[in-house]
């Protein structure tokens, strides 16, 4: 509709096919002057100021003036000229500013054109045809104009609102990457944390265990600490490598989760002369991811017992459910308030893991012991 292209042609030809009508009806001098006078005013008026009434509305009120005027002109120069409110009537609606202005331009063409057909045709016949002509092409064009008026203004607002709504999916998809993104980062933390920080912490003792050794025991004591030292850091490398090649967690390779806790218990007894039982006859077939989160609980548990319990023995216990699987890690050491706020990151993340798979944590401890119970339901996975 705002093409001025279109309209060009639009007014062109009905500006040819007026020419014709008022030749065909070979009126005298003074009709001819005037339904000529009416065809090149709206010609003119819309070849000179049309494209700007179309961007600048001041332009328009100016087109919207003459329309009026020049099918007034037209249809007293002949009646048929009335062809020419079919041009008007639209134009009228787009180069006006609203609704308001377009109806108020409809009714003016309209009377305009009522005012030639008595003119005219006389007042007996004029007003008769004139009436009927005007007014229902006044109700046909503010009838079609308000109703294209309202599709167009839908359709902005639909653009409007796909706008939106494209806008929207772009923003949620950028925080999903976040999400997604954050969601990685703290899957690492968790691995690092009870991997290789685990790991690191045990190297760090049996250094300094094998210092303070080093000037008191027999080499074979020494080549013992040393070969620790050396199995620790070649776990370390391992878990790292499976870390970055995003593969299941080392000690899983080799057996099921039984033989990765036995392994796990053996180890860490030699590495602290902490007595560590380990009872997963129970386990059921739990699928790779599964296995994985119980093996992480069991190190940190272990961690936590090196760190902080003080403890001569420990146990490592697979307990079978009828729709879940626990893992126990129970200590004879001094115990903790499970009360007091957390400050360490063992217990929140051992919680954060089993949440993700719908697991929970319990923790229970006194003065002669801790003992935390992990429980997953069966079929969960990562």
């Amino acid at each position: 509709m705002d093409n001025p292209r279109w309209w060009h042609i639009a007014v062109g030809a009905v500006s040819l096919v007026g020419g014709a009508i008022l030749l065909v009806g070979r009126p005298d001098a003074v009709h001819f002057a005037f339904g000529a006078s009416g065809i090149l005013l709206i010609a003119i008026a819309w070849y000179t100021i049309g494209t700007r009434a179309l961007r600048d509305r001041r332009y328009g009120i100016a087109l919207v003036t003459v329309l009026p005027i020049a099918c007034g002109l037209a249809v007293i120069g002949n009646p048929t000229l009335a062809v020419m409110q079919t041009l008007a009537y639209p134009l009228a609606w787009v180069v006006t500013a609203g609704i308001r202005q377009a109806v108020i331009a409809n009714i003016a063409i309209g009377a305009t054109v009522f005012i030639g057909f008595v003119i005219g045709l006389g007042v007996t016949q004029g007003v008769v045809i004139g009436a009927f002509s005007a007014v229902m092409s006044v109700i046909f064009a503010i009838s079609l104009g308000v109703w294209i008026t309202r599709i167009a203004t839908l359709s902005e607002e639909r653009k409007a609102l796909l706008t939106e709504l494209q806008a929207a999916q772009a923003q949620l998809a950028a925080a999903h990457r976040e999400s997604g993104a954050t969601g990685e980062r703290e899957r690492l933390a968790r691995e690092i944390h009870d991997t290789i920080a685990q790991d690191l912490t045990g190297l760090v003792l049996l250094v300094q265990r094998a210092r303070r050794e080093l000037g008191v025991t027999s080499q074979e004591s020494t080549g013992e600490q040393l070969e620790l030292i050396e199995e620790h850091a070649r776990q370390t490398l391992a878990e790292t490598r499976a870390l970055v090649a995003e593969s299941a967690a080392v000690g899983l390779e080799v057996g099921g989760l039984g033989d990765a806790l036995e392994r796990l218990g053996e180890r860490f007894s030699r590495e602290t002369s902490v007595a560590v039982t380990v009872d997963a006859a129970a386990s059921p077939a739990l699928d790779r991811d599964s296995e994985v989160v119980l093996l992480r609980i069991a190190q940190e548990g272990l961690a936590n017992v090196r760190k902080h319990a003080g403890a001569e023995s420990a146990t490592i216990r697979i307990e079978s459910g009828a729709d879940d699987v626990s893992l126990v890690v129970a200590d004879d050491g001094a115990g903790f308030d499970v009360d007091a706020p957390s400050t360490g990151f063992g217990l929140p993340g051992m919680r954060e893991r089993l949440a993700l798979v719908g697991g929970t944590l319990d923790v229970s401890s006194s003065p002669a012991g801790t003992r935390l119970t992990a429980r997953l339901p069966l079929g969960a996975s990562t």
